[in-house]
């Protein structure tokens, strides 16, 4: 087991998002910083969060995201979002990259759900091994739900294109991202299932969505992480 892979993570993700900080954030916040008065004014505490820095192969960019939390009294109601961020280390030019959030559109929620907290955080977890592409983790989930699943950010440099995939044409309730696919490193590799089941199957996702069966395959990631003191809770600006 990877040092990355034991973290909290809510699906368990071998590239985890930073959910000790989103529960310790939420109960040192609700816990601590809130009196009976205060919290009837409903108004809410803003924190923030930087992942790792992740190096292309060539060392050229870094990618790494920037997370916000909005901490409400009733902690249904807090919000946690997130931008990506790639930098090209030589020129020191820095491109903001905003996920477009796939809840309102999930076939699992309706609009009425959606009205409740959201969760929306993005990681960068790979570079492709030409370093043109970044492949990064979306977590989407609802604060008092058990609704969550994973989505996947394609940035290609190359072609300045952005996309924003998940698995289609299958039957699913929760999608967890693990990386390249091996077999057609194009494709974004997913595992995907419904709670309570136990057999799970592995799927390649490529840009436009399209999604086939990938038995035998095994994810792949390229890129080096780097930690630095930028990284993890930062102060209100």
């Amino acid at each position: 087991m990877s040092k990355r892979s034991v973290q909290i993570d809510p699906l368990n993700s071998p590239h985890p998002v930073p959910w000790n900080w989103v529960l310790a954030t939420l109960d040192d916040t609700l816990s601590n910083r809130y009196s009976e008065e205060h919290a009837l004014e409903a108004t809410a505490s803003l924190h923030y969060y930087r992942s790792q820095s992740l190096l292309s192969p060539d060392s050229r960019y870094a990618a790494y995201s920037r997370i916000q939390m909005h901490v409400y009294p009733e902690f249904y109601r807090s919000q946690v979002n997130s931008v990506l961020f790639l930098e090209n280390l030589e020129t020191r030019d820095l491109q903001a990259i905003t996920p477009t959030s796939p809840l309102a559109d999930n076939p699992f929620l309706s609009n009425e759900t959606v009205s409740g907290g959201k969760i929306s955080i993005v990681i960068p977890i790979s570079w492709s091994k030409e370093g043109d592409r970044l492949l990064a983790r979306v977590f989407e989930s609802l604060f008092g739900s058990d609704f969550a699943s994973d989505y996947a950010v394609i940035v290609d440099r190359t072609f300045n294109q952005i996309t924003t995939i998940a698995p289609t044409a299958i039957s699913y309730t929760t999608a967890v991202l693990l990386g390249w696919s091996t077999i057609h490193p194009g494709r974004a590799l997913f595992q995907a299932g419904n709670l309570g089941e136990a057999e799970w199957h592995l799927w390649s996702v490529d840009a436009t969505g399209q999604t086939t069966l990938a038995a035998g395959d095994r994810p792949a990631v390229f890129g080096q992480t780097v930690s630095n003191v930028w990284m993890g809770p930062q102060v209100h600006p």
